[in-house]
């Protein structure tokens, strides 16, 4: 399969195959060879945006809520007060 082929399921609930489709298919409607469904290629990927993209995922610091600090008797003893 070449590099710039576009990888798509078929939407029919009944097949649900993975068609490659060349680049050049954007924009335009193909039909799946498996049950002759009517697919419209999109013009580009949903969510595409220029230059590198970070996975999105929760930040560092809001991943471990902070500990508690013991209060000075505990400080001093070890001991809950």
């Amino acid at each position: 399969m070449a590099e710039d082929a576009i990888r798509i399921m078929c939407p029919n609930l009944l097949c649900r195959k993975v068609l490659a489709v060349p680049a050049s298919a954007r924009g335009k409607t193909v039909r799946c060879k498996a049950c002759s469904t009517a697919i419209r290629i999109p013009e580009k990927p949903v969510g595409a945006k220029s230059g590198a993209t970070k996975p999105a995922g929760p930040k560092p610091d809001a991943a471990k809520p902070a500990a508690p600090k013991p209060d000075a008797a505990e400080a001093k003893t070890g001991k809950p007060g």
